[in-house]
């Protein structure tokens, strides 16, 4: 078997037509959503079989819900585009893949690596951490200029910003295609240098522990907090129902992070540790600074 012809970004507009995810949770599902509903043949792996299997039915059930809602695509098409796997082997070929497992250094490192090492010379490997460092992992892979930051956002379908996150290592026209494949995906791309938490991670963060803080010294009631931010600031979505939507445990360790990083000004409040500590992680589990129905 001969190797394959190296690839790698060469049209800034036009997306890679072999796409990889690593990861079927939430987001890596809306990942591969979003590639896949805009025409590319996508491969989602996850750590068994069954696990693969179930982000692919995920997936298909997302695109049919935005068949539903009038997105034109269709189904079937989308259906002989998406593969599942357990094994990263099954990226050998795929121009771009896109890591989307939980937020762990060593997880993150040991996933990037094994996928760089099936990848044909060229390609394009990308994170989507939110906070951790694009230029500390980039020291433990090969090819580094091929590496950088996607910075998807929770729902990915409907969300309409990407961050790129172009690390000192990342050659230029790595960083110029990935800008050019977030609006071929109908987003907006928003390009920052490596820093802890970047720009959305940093700014988001801050604003949320503020408002568990108030909520912790009595200040107001989640709901009102929330509607404060909504009606007198035009956030679409209150900081507190946002945490909930992102996990109270993401939220408290990308604050660890943050904290270590940057000081006092990110110190996780007891609330926030609380209700980690009880399981009250938000939207998933039912329950956080509100009440999600299961």
């Amino acid at each position: 078997m001969t190797d394959p012809a190296p690839v790698g970004p060469t049209d800034t507009a036009a997306l890679p037509r072999r796409v990889g995810v690593v990861g079927g949770g939430r987001m890596g599902a809306g990942i591969a959503h979003a590639f896949l509903t805009s025409g590319c043949d996508v491969t989602v792996t996850d750590t068994d079989q069954d696990r693969a299997d179930a982000a692919r039915e995920r997936i298909l059930a997302s695109v049919q819900k935005s068949i539903d809602r009038g997105q034109d695509v269709d189904a079937a098409d989308c259906a002989r585009r998406l593969t599942a796997a357990a094994s990263v082997g099954a990226l050998e070929d795929r121009e771009l893949v896109v890591e989307a497992v939980p937020e762990d250094w060593d997880l993150k490192v040991r996933t990037l690596q094994s996928v760089r090492a099936v990848l044909p010379a060229g390609a394009v490997l990308a994170t989507n951490t939110s906070s951790l460092s694009v230029d500390r992992l980039a020291e433990h892979l090969e090819e580094p200029a091929r590496f950088l930051g996607l910075h998807f956002f929770n729902p990915v379908p409907a969300s309409t910003l990407i961050e790129v996150v172009h690390g000192e290592r990342t050659d230029e026209s790595t960083a110029q295609a990935a800008r050019g494949w977030a609006e071929a995906l109908g987003k907006t791309p928003v390009v920052v240098r490596d820093a802890p938490g970047f720009a959305s991670s940093r700014l988001g963060v801050a604003i949320a522990l503020e408002a568990m803080r108030m909520v912790e010294e009595g200040v107001a009631s989640a709901e009102d907090v929330d509607l404060a931010m909504e009606l007198g600031y035009r956030h679409p979505t209150g900081p507190l129902r946002t945490t909930d939507i992102v996990g109270l445990d993401v939220r408290l360790g990308i604050a660890e992070y943050l904290h270590r990083e940057l000081g006092e000004r990110f110190a996780p409040p007891q609330i926030l540790r609380d209700k980690v500590a009880r399981g009250e992680l938000g939207r998933k589990t039912g329950k956080g600074f509100f009440d999600w129905p299961q």
